[in-house]
Parts: C-alpha cells; structure tokens; sequence
C-alpha cells in the first residue's frame, strides 16, 4: 500500500506540475487562461511591484532551497526520498499557483509591435522557447527530472540509481537549453507591459544566479567530466568557446 501511495502521489504532482506549466504559457502569453499576466484592474504602481517581487522571490527561494544537496540531507529525513522530487514539484506548483493568483498587472506599455510580419515573429519565437523547455526535459529524462521515475522504481519495488552526467544533443551547444527556452518565451512578445518586463527581467537575473548554484553542485557531483564541459560548451547561447 505505501508503494502504491508514493506512486500517485508521484503522479498527481506530476500531473499537478504538468497543468501549472500549461498555464504558464498561457500567463506569460496572455493567451485563454483566465488570469494573465496582463489581465485585471491595476492598483497602485509600487504596491504591484512590491508585491510581484515578493511572489517572484517565493519562488526563487523554493525552487533553489530545496534544490540543494544539505537541503535534500536534512529533508530527506522527515520525507522519504523515493518521493522527495514529487514532492519538490509539488511545492514548484504551489509557488507557481500563488504567482498566478496574486500577481499585479502593471499595465503601462514599455513597447508596442503592429507590424503583421514582427508579431508573427515575436510570436514564434515564444512559441520556439517553450518547446525548447520541454523538448530540453526529455533530453535528460524528463521523467527523472519530475520525479516519477522514482516513484516507478519505488513501486516495482527497485532501487534508485541517479542519471550520469551525459551530453545530448542541444546539450553539447549549451549548457542550460531549458533556461534559454524560457528566457526566450519570457521575452518575445510583441506588446511589451511593465509588469511582463518586470517578470522577465526578475526570471532572467534568477536564472543567471541559479544557474551558478546549479553548476557548483555538478562540480561536486562530477568534478573534472563537468569542468571540462563548462570549459568547452557555453552556458545559453550556442555560441563557439576555446578549448
């Protein structure tokens, strides 16, 4: 019964994360959802922004705290490790649902596309980042990284083996190809608002000091294999470094 247990409760987080990541292409695109990044009344300029960087920060906290090895020790000690990732992705998708219910729209405009051929444009672009996230999971297991692998594991009643550090594909180009989908999406819209230019300028600075966390820790894991590749392979953009 508790393998059973583990097991949905991997999957409900998981398909719990899944809808939260759904929505947040339809948040930051201001498409369908009911609550956008644009949508509702504006109040008061310092308090939407006050407020939108508390929710930020929340997040940033969350998914960086409990991403680290000493966290994972201690945590591990009140929440069994075949369901400590669901349980990380579950607390993503609090943070996240908070976000979206809480935010601030900040309506002033900051720039204004009309041009057909630019839209369509800035419209792919979004449209390329987000699959570029996804399609980047899958690169390295995605499974693995949402946590149900490990509960699979735990319901068959096997035992748990970390994913080696390995390279495919968009990974022997860059380094972090999920954080550039994101970045790109996050950016690439044609009607730019104050408050979607204060998430993508919050996300981006977060991603860029979340990465240098992320990256000390499979220095640790991996020492000389991972130092070599972040030698030889640049960090967000494809771009040609000296060996």
């Amino acid at each position: 019964m508790m393998r059973i247990a583990a097991f949905l409760y991997g999957v409900v987080a998981y398909l719990l994360f899944f809808i939260t990541f759904l929505y947040a292409i339809g948040f930051v695109g201001n498409l369908v959802v009911p609550k956008s990044i644009d949508s509702g009344t504006p109040g008061p300029l310092a308090t939407a922004i006050i407020i939108n960087v508390i929710l930020l920060g929340i997040f940033a906290l969350q998914h960086s705290v409990m991403a680290r090895p000493a966290f994972k020790r201690w945590w591990t000690r009140f929440v069994p490790s075949c369901i400590e990732r669901s349980t990380y992705v579950l607390f993503t998708s609090l943070a996240l649902i908070l976000l979206y219910w809480l935010w601030q729209p900040m309506t002033g405009i900051v720039w204004y596309v009309e041009n057909a051929a630019t839209v369509l444009i800035f419209a792919a672009l979004f449209w390329l980042g987000w699959l570029l996230v996804l399609v980047s999971t899958f690169m390295i297991n995605h499974f693995d990284l949402f946590g149900l692998r490990q509960v699979s594991l735990y319901l068959k009643g096997e035992d748990y083996t970390p994913i080696d550090f390995t390279t495919p594909w968009l990974y022997r180009h860059i380094r972090h190809p999920i954080m550039t989908g994101f970045i790109i999406a996050f950016w690439a819209t044609p009607h730019m608002t104050a408050g979607h230019l204060l998430f993508a300028a919050v996300t981006t600075l977060y991603i860029l000091i979340a990465i240098q966390f992320e990256e000390r820790d499979l220095i640790n894991a991996f020492g000389d294999r991972y130092r070599n590749y972040r030698r030889q392979v640049s960090m967000l953009l494809p771009l040609k470094k000296k060996t």
